[in-house]
């Protein structure tokens, strides 16, 4: 009866989850064993009465008595569900009845129309039916666990992608079972369907609401329920794809996990019957219930998206079931394991749960395999999938013989596979051709293998032998070509279903985009954001029809190579609106208010930036693999238009045209006229592509070419059948048919040009063509309605002003007023009909064939009007001007109509409505200046006139202020505005005499706001940083793959700008690149096992080095030769960043949730396909220049060589370099003069190299590297062997050999580039000036090696070498080359002081003479000088330094080196020579130095401009070690807020009251430390203002002391504080006790309270900034909010002490040995507390020495 008790406190524990929706009903599982346990359970719970009473007690317990107040997330989530709940009751409405479609013809056109309609319908419900059932997966995922830890918001997003996916497929099914005609009754049938999976979601919805109450099984069974319906839904439309049979399959796996479970629960129930601790007990019976709930999740979850479960969110939150399960078991057993220690017990539950990992694990197998298979592509697949990997391998491994070998003989196995295949295949084959050519494939193939296992037997015999190497390499190549040859077939079928999925999938993720979009509308309160947003929708809707007929004929033609291509041109079209909507949705984000909605569009515009990427690589490939065959697909699609334009003249014959729906008159109309503009640039780029020859390009723009006529087609379709003339409806067909006959001619004369390039003839022939097509498409422009009464109108202006041609005009026949009248009347006229003309284009069509007749007829009247009043004039002279003026008028005239007939074919067109406005300006300004002409002996009239006809104009523009008149922006316009304000106030104040004018701009302001917006933009960047990094911390990493896939995206982007470098250049860079690429992928796979916290900064490196890689890799890929080298470099840096990406992604996984092992497993795989992936972009740079790799390579290993020898120098300087045996210089030297002859020797052959080929190149570099290697070695050897007892000739020596690998690494570099160049270019004189200086350094080290043992020229050898050393680093220095980072002015004046010391040193060693001095002087200038000349140059190209004060600095920079020489130049004429002449003229050198080194501080002080100080002055270190304590304070109280309690499974409320004052205090300790702080730098600065404390440290020593205290005294707060961070930190997570928090809270206050005291010393009580040390809000707030938390913790630690219980062993040896054990304890501890004390004592002691008697009384 011993077990009885656990079961009893069953209830208890249900009891306190009665407000967990999804535990209370899930004890089911264990509860019948448990109470078969007991004594006379089983005919209790028989009895068919209890079970009623008991459900209604929890349901009413649950809500009555026990159910808490909705938080706010529920609150927000029951609003989601409540407008969810009106959409789908909206929709349940809506598929009452079909949608009513106008009549529709039976012409071609319309029959395509209604099967694309239909297609496009398919596939929109279908996604959206993947989208429902996801959602509904993912609600069923996000419910399960405690109701505390439900994240409501992804819960609210789920809800609304549910709802929001069947608003938009209620419309679809409309449309569709409107469409569905052909079959009786089958619209219905679609409707009744759609219903059912509406009510379906209105149960989920009501399940899921926080109020409801409902069981968790009512949930599983709407979720199932949707499930079904979404099957048949699917089966209904005819989408049901998924093979039934892996239906069956996923289920009876679903179900085996089920099983599995409820063993492992039966086998936990055994353990917790046994086990004796209550708690632990408990745990066991929680963990069980939880995987029985989880598991019966994973079910449902399978059943709901069983039927779309080729969508990949569907197989994501399959997957994501299935890892809850996958805890759910862990937990299981560590809870069994914690609960007794009965190994039997243990066993079987291990057993169990190994059965249930791999009943899960064959069930994730299963989604994962047909997520990766697809469908099936054939037997040939997998075969040729190895062997070019493996080839790959091959190619990458060159160099290690034993590797390619080995991935040799796996490549022999996949071709052998391979060739057995196709044999069987060929003997199975019916057609003998067919036969015959798998037989020779398989020959071909059998016979590469063999040459290729030949070249790998070499290659293992010999495996040092390069050749053999390069033999197996090659064959391996041939190898690829002859597996491409045989299986092409295979592969292409593979790559265009890899492209079918991805449109299909990115289509999807459109659809899903749109929904989100729409969805999100009314919550989004930036009208800019979603009108773009709206946009961008819009266009990516019109594109989507085209993938998805792409994907359709495709799939329905799979061997068609006409429909592969639609599918890649569709694809291709498709990404740049996708990546636009993305963007726009990305962007709209942030402002959308309700969370759910947010969160939806987020993720769809992340699903489809992802879906994009995959589309864009697919399509590549597959354009690659279908090879240039667009000019005869082309060629058949406008045959195909042909057809149907027949086809619809038939129908329009017959009378039985009738316009598709959404197509009007004024659509289609313009439609045709932007079209025909496209038609005619397309078609020059065919004519110039074809007559170059070039066969790409024509392709090209013979593809553009069919898509423009297509269009060109539709819309003259649409006219025809939307207008009511017949005659104009068959005129409009008959030429846009003329102008498909004469395209396709185009074409195939195109097609033979190319054929023949160059050929007179043919290019003729090609020249009449377009002549005839471009008269036909000016024929089929003309049909427009109202075109041709404007032509009529051009032709009446035209006959009108032949009036003008007469030699002489017969005399006016009325009065000069009655002809001027006239005139004016006819000019208000005309002037007004152009105002009507220009508004006519943008109305009906009609309404401009009106206006142009009209305007016409006004001309016709003004132009007599001129003419009358051309005969008034009284010379011949005035006559002829005014018939000139009548020409302008008709000149401008008839460009106006044929503007105006330009923007009503295009209103779109680019200009076009300020080329028509500018034409009616100047119709008015001709009109203007005949009447000024007539009218001059009347002053004053005419200006009034003219001004009138001028407003007269322009009112026009003000009644569409929406239209742009001008190219201005809007500041330009504004300007504008206010500058004529101005006159035309002045103007007015002319007539009035009383208008006041206006102000200028106010100019002054704008660099005031120049400086603000930079500020602002800064300030922008710093916070887009912070973001993104603490994003990274949490595992969000949206930001970061969609800046992977933006740099991806770039790739592609037309053509690069023109390139700055070389290949070698950008080659290099992408090495550097791609290594650190794989470096952090290394780290990432560690760190996922030992600090997946850390996951978050490697992601965020990786992103920024793939950007930066991505931008060199364009780049590379630009300047390589051959392009195929360009295009495999561009590819694999393209799968590279596929690989980045998913390997991200992980990592946020693996962050979320750490300790899964599914998502570690999936980490370490991804950041091994990274690292693959690295090799083969390297392997694809090697391919472009093997030599200039191999010197990249070498340059590398020289870097780490130079970085060796500096750890070595620090070594010999600390006086720690031995030599292991007891060795001498000797048994050195000659090794080192040997292997320093061969680097000479490799020199030679690496500057000749640079001429050479690439291998021999190669081979050069290779070569030197090693050797420079050996010669490191050996020196350091030598030098080690010199003893420690003489370190600085150790560093001479290894100074030596320094030079020379630093030569050794600029030559590298020079050869690099001039690699493959002309002798007279540039790059040949920097390789043999960087020749020269490596033989200098290696004869420099020669004569060291030579000298180091002789002590009486040592020293001068060291001087020599040193001298040459600062020649060669001050040549670097003038160099133009702009350093990689800048430093501050202060940096460059601190590395001035080692000049000092140095100039110093070498005036005594010039003065002593001695070696040892020497050295010393050598090795100290080498690097004061060295350190000088990179901080002067890094200073002076800071950004905010200006041209000249960087000019001085440099050349003071140059003076100072140049001095310094002089004077080492001079010591070094005194060793050889020591006269006391020469000794007495060091000074002089050494003043020439100081001076330069003065002017050079001087210009760094002008760097700083006036707010330049001295760095050494304390009280401005003072000022500033305030100002950064306050910063650490502020970084610490940052890391707080982050923070949250952890939570735990009991004795929740105590425990999160104690933390939750831990992280209040601690915050308000953070906070108040940051403002004490900061008052105290004020309050320095105001002693430093008041003079009470020196500017100037050397004036006042105790002003120094004082300085150094609050120094001190603010770093310990600053200090203080952060241990107060960490240590709340650890509480918090439960790793540190509260007595180290207490300890550091007190310490925090000490430390207040001695910067208080250190600001007080000197200062003014009465000070501003003192009153703010004083007040509350500054020291007392320390010391109470210390006070407060040591207060919170004491009683934590006090309730802490009570609440331990000791387990006091029952046993009388145990129990002796226990009190033993604590005594031990005891004792121990107090020792330690004694000796704590004392070391307190001591440290109290040491402090503060220096400071004030009262500061230190007061600490006392």
């Amino acid at each position: 009866m011993r077990n009885q008790p656990c079961w009893k406190n069953l209830p208890t524990i249900l009891q306190q989850q009665f407000n967990r929706t999804g535990k209370v009903e899930h004890g089911s599982v264990a509860l019948p064993a448990v109470m078969r346990s007991g004594s006379s359970g089983p005919e209790t719970f028989n009895v068919g009465i209890m079970p009623s009473p008991q459900q209604q007690v929890t349901t009413g317990q649950m809500h009555r008595g026990h159910m808490p107040p909705l938080t706010s997330a529920q609150q927000a989530l029951m609003g989601t569900i409540n407008s969810s709940m009106h959409a789908v009751q909206q929709a349940q409405a809506d598929l009452s009845e079909v949608d009513n479609l106008p009549p529709l013809g039976q012409d071609m056109a319309s029959r395509v129309w209604v099967q694309n309609k239909v297609d496009e319908s398919k596939h929109e419900i279908h996604s959206q039916v993947d989208a429902i059932t996801a959602g509904t997966a993912s609600v069923v995922n996000l419910t399960a666990g405690d109701p505390v830890d439900t994240d409501y918001t992804a819960v609210g997003c789920a809800i609304t992608t549910i709802s929001s996916n069947l608003t938009e497929m209620s419309k679809g099914v409309k449309l569709l079972a409107a469409l569905m005609d052909d079959e009786v009754g089958s619209g219905e049938d679609l409707l009744k369907a759609a219903r059912t999976l509406a009510s379906a979601v209105s149960d989920l919805l009501k399940a899921v609401q926080p109020t409801s109450g409902e069981p968790r099984q009512t949930v599983l069974t709407a979720a199932g329920s949707i499930g079904q319906a979404s099957g048949e839904l699917l089966r209904q439309i005819g989408e049901n794809e998924t093979d039934e049979r892996f239906q069956d399959v996923l289920m009876s796996l679903a179900k085996a996990v089920a099983n599995a479970a409820a063993m492992l629960v039966l086998k936990a129930k055994n353990v917790a019957q046994v086990a004796e601790d209550t708690v632990l007990q408990n745990r066991v019976i929680a963990a069980a219930t939880q995987c029985a709930l989880s598991t019966s999740q994973l079910v449902a979850c399978a059943k709901v998206v069983s039927p779309t479960i080729s969508s990949p969110v569907c197989q994501e939150q399959l997957i994501e079931a299935g890892k809850l399960v996958d805890r759910s078991v862990e937990n299981c057993v560590r809870a069994c394991q914690a609960a007794t220690d009965d190994g039997e017990l243990l066993k079987q539950v291990s057993a169990a749960a190994a059965i249930v990992s791999q009943a899960l694990h064959d069930l994730l197998q299963h989604v994962r395999q047909f997520a990766s298979r697809g469908e099936p592509i054939g037997r040939y697949d997998q075969a040729t999938d190895t062997i070019m990997c493996v080839t790959e391998s091959i190619f990458s491994s060159m160099g290690d013989a034993g590797e390619m070998v080995r991935q040799a003989r796996v490549l022999a196995q996949a071709t052998s596979d391979l060739v057995n295949a196709m044999r069987s295949d060929a003997e199975a084959e019916i057609d003998m051709e067919n036969s015959k050519k798998l037989l020779a494939a398989a020959k071909l193939l059998a016979d590469s293998t063999a040459r290729m296992v030949e070249a790998a037997k070499g290659a293992a015999a010999n495996p040092e032998n390069e050749d053999q190497q390069q033999r197996l390499r090659e064959a391996a190549e041939g190898l690829r070509v002859a597996t491409n040859a045989a299986a092409q077939n295979a592969i292409k079928k593979k790559i265009v279903n890899r492209l079918e999925i991805a449109a299909k999938q990115a289509a999807a993720a459109a659809t899903q985009t749109i929904a989100a979009s729409q969805n999100a509308a009314v919550s989004n309160k930036n009208t800019a954001a979603h009108q773009q947003l709206v946009q961008s929708c819009k266009t990516v809707a019109d594109h989507i029809p085209q993938l998805v007929q792409g994907v359709r004929g495709s799939q329905a033609q799979a061997e068609d190579l006409s429909a592969q291509l639609a599918l890649i041109n569709s694809s291709q079209n498709f990404l740049q609106p996708g990546s636009k909507m993305v963007a726009s949705a990305k962007a709209a984000v942030p402002t959308v208010t309700d969370q759910a909605a947010a969160m939806q569009l987020s993720q769809c515009a992340k699903n489809l930036a992802t879906s994009l990427a995959e589309l864009r690589t697919a399509s590549q490939k597959a354009h690659e693999a279908c090879g240039p065959m667009e000019i005869d697909s082309a060629l058949n699609t406008v045959q195909t238009l042909k057809n149907e334009l027949q086809d619809a003249k038939m129908a329009a014959v017959d009378g039985q045209l009738k316009p598709l729906p959404g197509e009007t008159l004024e659509k289609c109309t313009q439609d045709l006229g932007s079209t025909s503009k496209a038609v005619g640039s397309s078609m020059a780029q065919l004519l110039t592509c074809a007559a170059q020859g070039n066969e790409h390009y024509t392709g090209v723009a013979a593809r553009e070419t069919a898509q423009a006529l297509k269009t060109l087609a539709q819309a003259a379709r649409g006219v025809a059948a939307s207008t009511s003339d017949p005659v104009a409806a068959h005129a409009m067909l008959d030429s846009a048919r003329d102008v498909m006959e004469g395209s396709a001619m185009l074409i195939q004369e195109a097609k033979q040009a190319l054929a023949a390039p160059g050929d007179a003839d043919s290019q003729q022939r090609l020249a009449q063509v377009a002549k005839a097509v471009s008269h036909s498409l000016n024929n089929c422009v003309n049909c427009l309605p109202g075109q041709k009464d404007v032509d009529v109108a051009l032709k009446s202006i035209g006959e009108s002003s032949k009036k003008l041609l007469v030699d002489s005009l017969p005399p006016s026949s009325k009065s000069f007023q009655e002809a001027q009248s006239e005139l004016n009347q006819a000019a208000a006229d005309l002037n007004q009909s152009a105002g009507e003309v220009v508004h006519a284009t943008r109305g009906q069509s009609g309404e401009l064939a009106a206006a142009s007749g009209k305007f016409s007829d006004d001309f016709d009247e003004f132009l007599d009007a001129g003419i009358e009043m051309a005969g008034q004039a009284q010379t011949k002279e005035d006559q002829i001007q005014v018939i000139g003026n009548l020409k302008s008028i008709s000149m401008a005239s008839s460009k106006l109509l044929l503007a105006a007939k330009s923007l009503s074919v295009d209103p779109g067109a680019p200009n076009a409505k300020n080329l028509l406005a500018a034409a009616a300006r100047a119709v008015t300004e001709s009109i203007n200046q005949l009447i000024t002409l007539c009218t001059q002996q009347a002053p004053g009239q005419k200006e009034c006139d003219n001004a009138l006809r001028e407003l007269e104009t322009v009112k026009g523009m003000l009644d569409n202020p929406n239209e742009p008149v001008s190219d201005l922006s809007y500041f330009d316009c504004i300007e504008g505005v206010m500058e004529n304000s101005k006159v035309l106030g002045e103007s007015m104040a002319g007539i009035s005499q009383n208008a006041k004018t206006g102000d200028l701009l106010a100019s002054h302001t704008h660099d005031a706001i120049t400086e603000a917006a930079q500020l602002m933009k800064e300030a922008v960047d710093d916070i887009m940083v912070t973001l993104n990094e603490a994003a990274s911390e949490v595992g969000m990493v949206g930001g970061m793959v969609d800046s992977i896939a933006e740099a991806m995206t770039k790739l592609d982007e037309g053509t690069p700008p023109d390139p700055k470098g070389t290949f070698v250049d950008y080659q290099t860079t992408v090495v550097k690149y791609s290594k650190a690429i794989a470096v952090t992928a290394q780290e990432m796979m560690t760190k996922s096992v030992t600090n997946p916290e850390e996951l978050g900064g490697l992601a965020s490196q990786m992103t920024n080095d793939y950007g930066h890689l991505a931008l060199q890799g364009r780049m590379a890929a630009a300047t390589a030769e051959p392009e195929e080298i360009g295009f495999q470099i561009r590819t694999r840096v393209q799968e590279l960043g596929h690989g980045c990406i998913f390997l991200v992604q992980k990592a946020g996984a693996l962050q979320i949730c750490p300790t899964d092992s599914y998502t570690k497993r999936e980490l370490i795989e991804c950041a091994r396909a990274v690292t693959e992936k690295v090799s083969l972009v390297l392997s694809a740079l090697q391919a472009g220049n093997k030599g200039t790799q191999a010197c990249i390579t070498a340059a590398s290993a020289v870097s780490g060589i130079i970085a060796d020898l500096d750890t070595t120098i620090m070594f010999a300087t600390a006086g720690t370099l031995n030599a292991e045996n007891n060795e001498s210089f000797a048994d050195h030297r000659e090794n080192i003069l040997k292997t320093a002859k061969a680097l000479v020797e490799d020199t030679k052959l690496l500057v000749s190299g640079a001429a050479s080929s690439q291998d021999k190149l190669a081979q050069a570099a290779q070569s030197s590297a090693n050797t420079i290697t050996q010669l490191a070695e050996v020196v350091k050897l030598g030098a080690a062997s010199l003893g420690s007892d003489d370190p600085e000739t150790q560093v001479v020596l290894i100074n030596a050999i320094k030079d020379v690998a630093k030569a050794l690494s600029d030559l590298i570099s020079a050869t690099k580039g001039a690699a493959s160049k002309p002798a007279d270019d540039p790059s040949m004189y920097q390789l043999k000036g960087a020749a020269k200086v490596m033989v200098t350094n290696v004869t420099s080290l020669l004569k060291t090696v030579k000298a180091v043992e002789d002590e009486a020229t040592r020293g001068t050898r060291a001087l020599e070498a040193t001298i040459e050393y600062i020649k060669q680093e001050l040549t670097v220095f003038q160099s133009s080359e702009v350093p990689e980072k800048t430093s501050s002015p202060e940096e460059s004046i601190r590395m001035t002081k080692g000049i000092t010391m140095a100039t110093a040193k070498a005036v005594a060693a010039g003065n002593s003479c001695r070696q040892e001095d020497v050295i010393a002087t050598a090795n100290l200038s080498r690097k004061a000088v060295s350190d000088m000349l990179t901080a002067c140059k890094q200073a002076s190209y800071h950004p905010d330094v200006s041209e000249e004060v960087r000019e001085r600095a440099l050349r003071f920079g140059t003076e100072c080196t140049l001095g310094y020489l002089e004077l080492l130049e001079h010591v070094l004429l005194i060793l050889q020579k020591a006269t006391p002449e020469l000794k007495h003229q060091l000074a002089s050198f050494s003043k020439r130095v100081a001076g330069a080194v003065t002017e050079l501080i001087q210009s760094a002080e002008a760097m700083k401009g006036t707010e330049w100080v001295d760095p050494e002055d304390p009280t401005v270190i003072a000022e500033t070690e305030l100002l950064g304590a306050a910063a650490s304070i502020e970084a610490a109280a940052k890391k707080l807020e982050q923070l949250k309690p952890r939570a735990k499974p009991k004795q929740a409320d105590e425990t999160l009251d104690f933390e939750e004052q831990i992280l209040e205090a601690a915050k308000s300790i953070a906070a108040a430390t940051s403002a004490l702080v900061k008052s105290a730098s004020a309050a320095q600065r105001e002693l430093v203002a008041q003079g009470k404390v020196g500017a100037i440290p050397a004036n006042a020593a105790d002003d120094g002391q004082w300085s150094q205290g609050l120094i001190s005294a603010a770093r310990m707060v600053a200090a203080a504080t952060s241990n107060l961070c960490e240590a709340a930190n650890a509480s918090v997570q439960g790793h540190a006790s509260e007595e180290k928090l207490i300890s550091s809270a007190k310490q925090v206050a000490a430390s207040t309270a001695q910067l208080l005291v250190a600001c007080k010393v000197k200062a003014d009580h009465d000070s501003e900034a003192m009153r703010r040390l004083q007040v509350p809000a500054a020291g007392n707030a320390v010391k109470r909010a210390s006070d407060n938390l040591v207060r919170a913790a004491q009683k934590a630690a006090f309730g802490k002490a009570e609440d331990d219980d000791v387990v006091v062993k029952t046993k009388f040896v145990g129990g002796i040995a226990q009190i033993i054990a604590a005594q031990e304890e005891m004792l121990k501890k107090e020792r330690e507390l004694e000796e704590a004390r004392k070391k307190l004592a001591q440290i109290r002691q040491q402090q503060y020495k220096f400071l004030p008697t009262e500061l230190r009384e007061d600490e006392g």
